[in-house]
């Protein structure tokens, strides 16, 4: 099978090489490029690559998310699904289609949290259900766990929170059984706790909620062997308790649990940035403006792109513009620039 060297060395895990020359953002808008791949793609096949340069591929995109630079992931995720597929198609043993289907189902999964925070629900369908399908094809537990969760969030936010309650709930009771396997397994569990939370809390479930994001970090306290590729752990769980708490209206009780949490103890930039987004709408919708402001400016320094792309960001910087107090934020209207919302 011919080859193309995908990334340039074990030195060379950048989003750049990913890409291979030029630019890393696509000529138009990347969000919109992506849609178009997903929905639209193209007829040439890709070159395949190795299963072992695919599984640093994934490694890239998914720290290219982690970090927050959600244009450059959009940008790069087209081609990296492309030749994921064209690997795929191409491997003989059973065992290497597994694992790419593996591979394939974190790809589809980041595309679906990618168009969740840009607010389009249709292709966080579209990249959930291709998630679910690959992960039944790789037989892996934990990916099918994980894809799952993936399909009850975009279930939630289609309308349907009691069946995706219902799902996460029951993708995590299968894995019970084998929580002693490894650190992984817990944190999956506790991760799909906490969704299934903020599911609740969504749905008006104050009691359901309470309970399963306490279980939660019952489960986060017995996470003791470091970072898991989900981040499950104490500081994730009270991460959740601001969410949760903001979708229930208790706009105080979100910013309390918010004053608990040492931003800097929060390594991941992705979850800084949506942690100072989860502050700014609880005193949004606490009717304060001045730290709501300052919680948005906050985001933009963790990341950029998490006010850039984000529209719950932006109908929050429309409404501080139209706010009386407008000219007690200095700086607001440069923001709001810079963030793309007409002033």
């Amino acid at each position: 099978m011919r080859r193309r060297t995908l990334l340039a060395g074990a030195g060379g895990l950048t989003a750049g090489a990913l890409v291979g020359a030029g630019p890393v953002y696509a000529a138009t808008d990347p969000i919109r490029a992506l849609g178009a791949a997903l929905l639209n793609p193209p007829m040439a096949k890709a070159e395949p690559i190795s299963l072992d340069e695919l599984r640093r591929a994934v490694a890239v995109a998914r720290s290219v998310f982690q970090q927050a630079k959600y244009g450059e992931v959009a940008a790069l995720m087209p081609q990296v699904l492309a030749r994921a597929m064209a690997t795929r198609a191409e491997l003989n043993s059973t065992d290497g289609v597994a694992a790419a289907n593996r591979h394939l189902a974190e790809l589809y999964a980041l595309t679906s949290e990618l168009m969740i925070k840009v607010s389009n629900d249709r292709l966080a369908w579209t990249a959930a259900d291709r998630a679910l399908q690959a992960a039944d094809a790789s037989g892996d537990a934990l990916t099918q766990a994980t894809t799952r969760r993936s399909w009850g969030i975009v279930l939630r936010r289609s309308g349907q929170a009691e069946t995706a309650r219902q799902l996460v709930l029951d993708t995590a009771a299968a894995l019970q059984p084998g929580l002693h396997r490894a650190p992984d397994y817990l944190s999956v569990y506790g991760t799909l706790l906490e969704t299934g939370a903020y599911t609740a809390a969504v749905d008006g479930d104050r009691d359901t909620a309470k309970a399963l994001i306490a279980e939660a970090s019952n489960a986060a306290a017995r996470v003791t062997a470091g970072p898991s590729a989900t981040a499950f752990n104490p500081t994730a769980v009270d991460l959740y308790q601001v969410s949760i708490a903001r979708v229930l209206g208790d706009s105080g009780t979100a910013i309390e649990y918010a004053r608990r949490i040492d931003p800097l103890a929060i390594p991941v930039v992705e979850r800084r940035a949506r942690f100072y987004s989860d502050v700014a709408r609880a005193f949004h919708q606490w009717g304060k403006p001045e730290p709501c402001y300052r919680a948005l400016l906050a985001a933009e320094h963790a990341s950029p792109d998490e006010v850039r792309y984000r529209p719950a960001i932006h109908r929050i910087t429309e409404s501080l513009i139209r706010h009386p107090n407008a000219r007690n934020l200095p700086g607001l209207t440069a923001f709001a620039r810079r963030t793309g919302v007409p002033v």
